[in-house]
């Protein structure tokens, strides 16, 4: 099929510069990949990825009402006192996990 539609969009220099890169190691030109991204929106009714916010960052204690604060405390506490506990090590590791640190 012939291509009688152009696409303009503005991207940073340095993204295109990084993809072209890429695209030329692989052997596509960038229209033929563009080609492919949009050939696969209309495969997949959407963009052909997922689109998600990161994981939420932990929230900083002055952001808590003190409630919220006397609630989480409590269950801290309450979870030490029934040996549910876990080490600290245990916590560093789970939270560097968790928000990809």
């Amino acid at each position: 099929m012939a291509r009688t539609a152009n696409v303009f969009a503005r991207v940073e220099p340095d993204i295109k510069k990084q993809a072209e890169d890429i695209l030329l190691q692989l052997g596509i030109p960038m229209s033929n990949a563009i080609s492919i991204f949009l050939r696969q929106i209309i495969l997949q009714r959407g963009l052909p990825f997922n689109v998600t916010l990161s994981n939420p960052l932990p929230i900083g204690v002055n952001k808590l009402t003190k409630e919220s604060l006397d609630k989480a405390l409590q269950a801290g506490l309450s979870s030490i006192e029934s040996d549910k506990g876990i080490s600290s090590n245990q916590v560093r590791s789970d939270f560097k996990k968790r928000y990809h640190l």
